[in-house]
């Protein structure tokens, strides 16, 4: 029987987590013998002090991309969990001979140009800019809302996140080539809640990119690495084979 290739997997969390939120799934994926690297954004968990308002979603990209190149991390699985969604495709866009394929986690996309705070409501945006005027953060979500169920769970995950930057909120999603820039895309939705804060981004993708990406459902709530990481992690296992020609 031919040994699996170690892969080289790279996670990125989403809004208001951590590297932290990444500690299951990549525990299992070194034991199956893989490199894996989960690093932390700037101004977020073991990174808080950081926090400032003037951090930009072009902030997230480039700390990611740096540490490609710092590590010269080469054939990387990049993995995008929610607004994590973002940041590796624009890395992708940047530093494409470096990734193999893009897998995107529940993730959160926006057309090129636009910003977060361009896709909601005038007064829920009045309100985020209130709500990080002191800090520069915008305070995070109950635990609960990210489709966890489990009370040692949710407890566990309301303890560790902090405040995301508003400026990675107010800054505007800009590539130079086509979303995914030409890298195998692969796309898992998850399913059990569904989550709210994707729900449109999700439909707009899938209209757009429907044959080009692989689109696979996952059975557990939107931080599946939490709640759901033996099944996320056997998905984070086939998807490199099935996207080999």
């Amino acid at each position: 029987m031919t040994p699996r290739q170690s892969n080289t997997y790279v996670l990125v969390h989403g809004a208001w987590h951590g590297g932290w939120c990444w500690t299951r799934v990549a525990e299992r994926l070194r034991q199956a013998g893989h490199t894996v690297r989960a690093p932390t954004l700037p101004g977020l968990a073991e990174r808080q002090r950081e926090l400032s308002a003037a951090i930009t979603l072009d902030d997230f990209i480039q700390s990611i991309a740096d540490a490609l190149q710092q590590q010269d991390l080469q054939d990387v699985i990049l993995v995008g969990h929610s607004f994590g969604g973002l940041v590796i495709s624009g890395v992708a866009d940047r530093l494409r001979t470096r990734i193999r394929q893009l897998v995107l986690l529940d993730a959160f996309l926006l057309r090129n140009g636009q910003s977060t705070l361009d896709t909601l409501p005038p007064a829920l945006v009045a309100k985020l800019e209130h709500k990080a005027a002191d800090t520069g953060g915008i305070p995070p979500l109950p635990a609960d809302g990210f489709g966890l169920n489990d009370p040692a769970d949710i407890a566990f995950v309301q303890a560790q996140l902090t405040p995301q930057p508003i400026g990675t909120y107010r800054s505007t999603f800009t590539l130079r080539h086509p979303l995914g820039n030409g890298l195998p895309v692969s796309y898992i939705r998850c399913t059990s809640p569904a989550f709210a804060g994707v729900a449109d981004c999700q439909q707009w993708a899938h209209a757009q990119y429907a044959q080009k990406w692989q689109w696979i459902d996952l059975v557990a709530g939107h931080d599946a690495m939490i709640s759901a990481p033996d099944a996320l992690t056997q998905l984070l296992l086939t998807i490199p084979d099935q996207a080999r020609p």
